[in-house]
């Protein structure tokens, strides 16, 4: 087994019917580039932010699509045994969906958890540590989970993972319920607001002006539906949804402006 801290979110797939219009949307948005993975079997380009790699794309398969499946960001959270925790999941109530190794990156188990939602479990071929807290461009730096039982979904996911409970706030729906692990705090779950924010997980990518993401959304053929706003701490944050349909959100430290 490799020597890697569990617990961790440390890669995002963007699964959507048409990959090759990708960069045209989340460039100008989130400031990426792509570069291809030279190692894949099959056609895959990750997402770069400055000069790190932090994502791909993938087209959404059509048997997913058949059954329902929306467009929809991916995450894998690290894992030193991924069959145990496939395992572990599936005495919890979760539903694997797909075993499978990748020479050279390691393997992966996509899961749905009690209530549905999608995530993945990884184990690197080499040892991963996770990098020094804190938001950097282009990167995710919030992992929030909608849901229909966060409490029933802590359970989960803190058996699963070794999250630690960091602080919680009341809110109009309940109990937002934030969460982390070796220091790094990682994001927050609670129960969905209305029935039209399905069950998932919705990830916050940093940008250094909210302002002009949100209005890069809009001239790229995407939807700002929560304009930027002023979250607890002095923050801001905007939700939006891609011209494919994926959901997605942004975060800016302090004012939102650059």
């Amino acid at each position: 087994m490799s020597e890697t801290t569990p617990g961790h979110f440390c890669w995002y797939d963007l699964m959507v019917p048409d990959p090759d219009s990708t960069l045209s949307f989340y460039g100008p948005v989130i400031g990426w580039t792509m570069m291809p993975f030279e190692d894949s079997p099959e056609p895959y380009d990750m997402f770069v932010a400055g000069d790190t790699p932090m994502g791909g794309v993938m087209k959404l398969p059509a048997d997913a699509v058949e059954a329902g499946a929306p467009p929809h960001w991916l995450a894998y959270i690290t894992t030193p045994d991924v069959k145990a925790t496939a395992a572990r999941a599936t005495e919890l109530g979760a539903t694997v969906m797909s075993e499978f190794d990748v020479d050279n990156v390691g393997s992966i188990a996509i899961m749905a958890d009690p209530q549905g939602v999608i995530f993945a479990a990884y184990q690197p071929s080499d040892a991963y540590e996770p990098g020094e807290p804190g938001p950097m461009a282009g990167h995710v730096s919030w992992h929030e989970l909608y849901t229909d039982d966060w409490e029933g979904a802590w359970s989960f996911y803190s058996d699963l993972f070794g999250w630690e409970k960091t602080s919680s706030m009341e809110m109009g729906n309940g109990t937002y319920q934030m969460y982390g692990r070796d220091g790094h705090q990682m994001g927050g779950m609670m129960n969905r607001p209305n029935q039209e924010i399905p069950a998932m997980w919705f990830y916050y990518f940093h940008v250094p002006d909210i302002h002009a993401a949100a209005q890069a959304v809009k001239d790229n053929g995407g939807e700002v539906w929560n304009e930027p706003m002023e979250i607890p701490g002095g923050d801001m944050v905007a939700h939006c949804r891609d011209p494919q349909g994926t959901l997605f959100a942004l975060h800016a430290v302090g004012s939102g402006a650059a």
